[in-house]
């Protein structure tokens, strides 16, 4: 059966296979010889493949979405000097018989060159950050929620009705209330309403 060749749409790229502890890149194009290395995924060993690509002149840089192992891949070649695609890994056709990570850098790359790959959307640097750092402050508002129904369930537990008495666990009345009865032991309605006294006058 006879091939018919890519045209070739991207004049010099690379195509990376990622994985935990390694990376193998393979770069091709106009005026290269197809060349294919293994590196770390240290800081230091992926800013060397990132001087490697730069110094190659690859323009255009592909690897797959796999599991998290790209972000740190992409956040080191991230530059003005070079796009970096992450290709959905539904959409890479690897070559038929062994599958070994020489072939499959050496494929993503030929793809990329015949302009056979679509990019997925990864937002520019800030917007991530932005992101990680709004994901982690709804898990601790999250974890925050579960504590205080676990400090309720508690106190229900030991027949202490905290919640009939104040409007907001989480309030100033409410904390008091708790402070109070890890030192005393027990709470008097005495105590309630002294302590809603002191937080009235307290008020502007």
């Amino acid at each position: 059966m006879k091939t018919v060749p890519f045209e070739q749409v991207i004049l010099r790229g690379c195509g990376i296979d990622v994985h935990k502890d390694m990376v193998v890149a393979t770069i091709s194009g106009e005026g290269l010889k197809t060349e294919t290395r293994s590196y770390k995924t240290f800081s230091s060993s992926l800013t060397e493949l990132k001087e490697w690509l730069l110094s190659s002149g690859i323009t255009h840089v592909a690897m797959e979405s796999t599991g998290v192992y790209w972000k740190p891949v992409y956040k080191i070649l991230e530059c003005p000097d070079m796009k970096v695609w992450i290709v959905n890994a539904r959409h890479i056709k690897y070559v038929p018989g062994h599958k070994t990570d020489k072939k499959d850098s050496a494929w993503i790359c030929k793809l990329l060159l015949a302009g056979l790959l679509k990019p997925s959307y990864i937002p520019e640097r800030e917007q991530r950050e932005l992101r990680d750092l709004t994901r982690y402050r709804n898990k601790l508002i999250q974890h925050v929620s579960s504590e205080k129904n676990r400090i309720v369930r508690i106190l229900e537990d030991c027949n202490i009705k905290l919640s009939s008495v104040v409007c907001s666990l989480d309030g100033v009345v409410a904390n008091k209330l708790i402070d109070m009865l890890i030192d005393k032991g027990h709470v008097t309605m005495d105590d309630i309403t002294c302590i809603y006294h002191k937080k009235l006058e307290a008020s502007p």
